[in-house]
Order: C-alpha cells, then structure tokens, then sequence
C-alpha cells in the first residue's frame, strides 16, 4: 500500500532534477500530525538561507514592541531614524514624504518606495543583477537607504489600493528595532524569538566565512553570495531548517510570538506580484478562480524568500509548512510543492 508519506517524499524526490533543483526540504503539522522530508543534496536538519521569509522575524518583532507599549503602528520612521538619511528618500511628484512614513505602512509595503534590491537604479542595473552575476559585495543599512535615492517612489504613501514589495521597507523596520531596543538586530532575534521557542540552528548570518548554510543556486550553479548573505540582515538573513522553520510558523500563527488578535489586523491585502497580496508583514497566496475553479485549494498566509524558501499557514486546514527548494532562479517551484504537500497531507487515507 502507498501511503500519504511515501506519496510526499516521491513528490520531493521528483522535483530534484540535478539540473535546476538540487535539493529541496520540507516539513508539515497539522494538529498533532507532522511529516519532514529531504531529497538531492540538502540532509535533514541541514541549514539553509531562508531569504525574505526573514521578515516574518522581523515583522513579530515590530509587533512585540507595539503590544509591549514601546511602539505604535501609527508612528512614523522620523522618531527612530536620523532625518538627514531620511532626507530624499521619498520626494513624489515633487513632495517630500520621506518622514511621514509609518510603520503600519512599512510593514505593508504601501509606502511607494522603491526597493534596493531588484529595483533599477538611473543606469538601469539592480543589485540584485550585480549580485547574481557573481559580483559578491556588502553593503551597510546607509547604504541601502542611499541605493533607494537613486529610484524613483512609485506612488505616495498610504495610497489605497497599491503597495510595491520592497526590502527599503524592512531595512527601516530593523533600524527602528535597533533604536528602540538599543541592541542589534541579531540580538534581538535571539532574546525574542530563537531563545524563547528553543531553536537552535536558526541564527542571523552575519559572518562570510560561515559555511554552515547549504550553498544557493541560480540556474545550474552554485552562488557564493557570502557577502550579500550578511548584508541583508532584517530583510533576508536567517538561517534555518524546515523543522525549526515549522516551529516558528506555528508560534508566529498562535499567538506564542505576539498577541494572537493581531494576525486578524494584520490581513487588510493589496495586490504586489501574481498570485500573492500583501497585508501587513504577511502575504496571501490565494489562487484565483481561473486556476482553482473548484476552490480545492484553500488560502495560505506568512512568506516567501527569493531562495526558494517559505513559511505559511492555512488556517482552513489548521496546516502549517516551511521548506526550500534552494534554487533562486525557480523560487515558484516552493509553491507548486507547498501546494502538492498539503493536498497530499490533508487528503483522507483510503
């Protein structure tokens, strides 16, 4: 007899194809039933980039210090944010909206600004070109900030109905972080999160001779991207496991990290990029009608990364999962399996 287990570990084996993905982990609860699965070159509990799903750190951290009184979601970034790096971040339509910026607004991406990362700057390169072309390189917090100046915002803050994905946004939510607490970033992460829910393989990556993470791929090569790795930070520097990522998920969806209310405040969503929408330091991966006719496949919430790594919940089927397909070129590839996985795990044995 086959069962649900051998069907999902098939489904991983299959998607390794030693030409685009090479490894791939994942592990799955739902209620007291969970299942953890690796295939290729990635072992069980090995670690990995977990990329932008990062802000899933961040963002409970933002929400500890609102519930704790030390912050307020209507605030904006010039209590907590020198005014002359601030200056000239945001000027649209000739009006300068760079300290009206609130961290409600950062944490939904409606803010307009640009992002540093896969944003073209005036000579139409992104960092993001730069580093997968193998140019490996730091880069520091003012640094991003001033990458930023150089694109233009793409609508005024607080604008209804629009909201542009962009990693300026959680580079201020982790300065903010940093000046409240009067610790790094990384600290942080450790006292509030990792600590507290007993992981230990997850870390912020900060050193570029640590080889302790399974090297990314773009295409069909490694990426050694040890430098930008460290220079991510609050927008993309955890290291994990799925296991340990699983842990985190169901902590962040519970109410364990933060005041559990919160998670309904948090789903107010706006369109970014097919299929997902934004909400307030979360997105929703909800197929349209066209692809889930029917409505078999329920919503999902909580993050993606460019690895090809996510976390998230799906509150219809009480399901949590978190995983990588550890390819930066395919970072779709995560969904298509989060989507077999879960109907694979749900679904009633026969």
């Amino acid at each position: 007899m086959i069962t649900n287990d051998t069907k999902m570990q098939h489904a991983l084996d299959t998607i390794v194809n030693g030409k685009t993905i090479f490894g791939t982990s994942f592990a799955v609860k739902q209620g007291d039933r969970s299942w953890s699965g690796v295939s290729g070159n990635i072992a069980i509990d090995e670690q990995y980039f977990i990329a932008s799903t990062t802000k899933l750190f961040t963002t409970a951290i933002i929400l500890q210090l609102v519930s704790e009184g030390k912050l307020q979601l209507t605030e904006t970034v010039r209590a907590y944010v020198d005014s002359s790096l601030l200056h000239g971040l945001h000027v649209y339509k000739g009006k300068e909206y760079s300290q009206e910026l609130t961290i409600a607004q950062l944490l939904s991406h409606t803010t307009g600004l640009p992002d540093y990362f896969q944003g073209k700057n005036d000579r139409g390169k992104s960092l993001e070109q730069e580093i997968l072309t193998g140019n490996d390189r730091f880069w520091t917090f003012e640094q991003a900030i001033e990458i930023t100046k150089t694109m233009k915002p793409l609508f005024a803050p607080g604008t209804p109905k629009k909201a542009l994905y962009s990693d300026c946004n959680f580079q201020l939510l982790g300065k903010i972080i940093e000046t409240i607490t009067q610790k790094s970033y990384g600290d942080n992460c450790v006292e509030r999160i990792i600590t507290p829910l007993g992981l230990s393989k997850t870390y912020l990556y900060s050193d570029p001779t640590d080889s302790t993470p399974k090297s990314l791929y773009y295409k069909s090569n490694q990426l050694p991207i040890s430098k930008a790795m460290t220079s991510f930070g609050c927008d993309g520097g955890v290291v994990s496991t799925s296991a340990e990522m699983l842990i985190f998920t169901e902590a962040f969806f519970t109410g364990k990290l933060f005041p559990l209310y919160y998670i309904n405040q948090m789903q107010s969503w706006n369109r970014i990029f097919f299929p997902l929408q934004s909400g307030m330091g979360i997105h929703l991966f909800k197929l349209p009608w066209l692809f889930n006719p029917a409505g078999a496949l329920p919503y999902f919430i909580g993050h993606s990364g460019l690895s090809g790594a996510l976390a998230f919940y799906c509150p219809k089927e009480n399901f949590y999962i978190a995983g990588t397909v550890n390819q930066v070129a395919s970072p779709d590839l995560s969904f298509r399996m989060m989507i077999q996985l879960t109907q694979l795990f749900t679904a009633k044995k026969s």
